[in-house]
């Protein structure tokens, strides 16, 4: 402190500013200067806002992230509190969690919205059956059972056509390929259905197949070759014969 005009100054550091206030204080001869408090509070108000006190104050951005980060922090160690094992054992069942979601998502692959409706079997150019046989080949020799799958579905459908035991449609599905051609060849019925069921999976349904799934398709298009049709007439007159049959 040091006199100055008949009063006494202090020198004041204000902190987390770095600037520093001069007070006054009257000698120990004068009468102390009072100041009102809400004139004094008002006054202060106005001192510490001057742009010179908050040139080393954290960004509105920096703000922000702290806070979020203190939210972060109080939510993990509420879950922690609540967790049998505290801390360990929140770790363990968050690392359970992202090895079952893995899991889901290697298996099932990525999720997509399944189609209100099933779209054509043939999406291109029309291929006989030999070529899409000579397709899926070439792909299941390079691990694609995607599109081995796909292309050996379309040669089942193809090879029908060609035998006409389908009648050739374009915007056919794998479905309806399948309901029609059981008409004529019952005893794959399930199995058609299934192949449908796989070509639908692995095109609009996102689901990664198999070498197994691909050589189950393949042997039904081989047995469907050996396979004779039931033609409409052998199979009225076999369900009449049974009745009549029955009957005696």
């Amino acid at each position: 402190m040091s006199p100055a005009g008949g009063v006494l100054t202090a020198v004041l550091a204000l902190p987390h500013t770095g600037a520093t206030a001069v007070l006054a204080r009257p000698r120990g001869d004068e009468p102390p200067v009072t100041t009102p408090r809400d004139p004094a509070r008002e006054a202060a108000k106005r001192e510490l806002s001057k742009r010179m006190y908050h040139e080393n104050d954290p960004s509105l951005l920096q703000r922000a992230l702290n806070a979020f980060w203190d939210w972060v922090g109080k939510l993990f160690s509420a879950a922690s509190a609540a967790t049998p094992g505290g801390t360990l054992g929140l770790v363990v069942i968050l690392l359970a969690v992202v090895a079952v979601v893995a899991a889901l998502w290697w298996r099932l692959g990525t999720p997509r919205r399944t189609p209100t409706s099933s779209a054509a079997l043939f999406d291109d150019r029309p291929k006989s059956a030999a070529e899409h046989r000579a397709a899926a080949e070439a792909h299941a020799a390079q691990g694609h059972w995607n599109q081995a799958v796909q292309e050996r579905m379309r040669a089942v459908v193809r090879s029908l056509e060609e035998r006409a035991l389908l009648d050739p449609r374009p915007g056919r599905t794998a479905d309806e390929a399948a309901a029609e051609a059981s008409r004529t060849l019952p005893a794959h019925t399930d199995r058609l259905r299934a192949a449908a069921r796989d070509f639908d999976d692995v095109t609009y349904g996102g689901r990664a197949s198999d070498s197994h799934t691909y050589h189950r398709l393949t042997e039904l298009d081989r047995d469907l070759e050996r396979t004779k049709p039931v033609l409409a007439n052998s199979a009225h007159s076999t369900a009449h014969n049974a009745r009549q049959g029955a009957a005696s």
